[in-house]
């Protein structure tokens, strides 16, 4: 299990980063500033999400996605995960495909093909 990102300023990027887009989410990476692993971090706002049930769901879905997805993700960066008013909708199942293919489009777009 990787290590989470707790800090706002960690969650500010560049424009220009990698983003993989998805119904139910936005990825973008971040190369990390630590020797010791990359970390993920999730954001559902309550401009997205008006109620903390909705935002904790969302959470939720993420964490197990990334859970499931984590061997797709590369060692040397940090993902951010941006939740998307979709995702309420989402399936199990339809959250991994998408999470997958975000992950393999991110892979593959930094020259990394495997």
């Amino acid at each position: 299990m990787r290590d989470t990102i707790k800090k706002h300023s960690d969650f500010i990027t560049d424009m220009d980063v990698p983003i993989a887009r998805s119904h139910f989410f936005l990825v973008k990476i971040v190369p990390t500033r630590f020797a010791n692993g990359a970390r993920y971090g999730i954001m559902a706002t309550k401009k997205t999400f008006k109620f903390a049930f909705q935002r904790n769901r969302a959470k939720r879905l993420i964490r197990d996605w990334a859970r499931f997805c984590e061997k797709y993700m590369m060692p040397e960066y940090d993902y951010i995960f941006i939740a998307r008013t979709g995702i309420l909708d989402a399936t199990r199942d339809d959250g991994r495909q998408a999470m997958t293919k975000a992950l393999k489009y991110l892979k593959v777009t930094n020259g990394t093909k495997k």
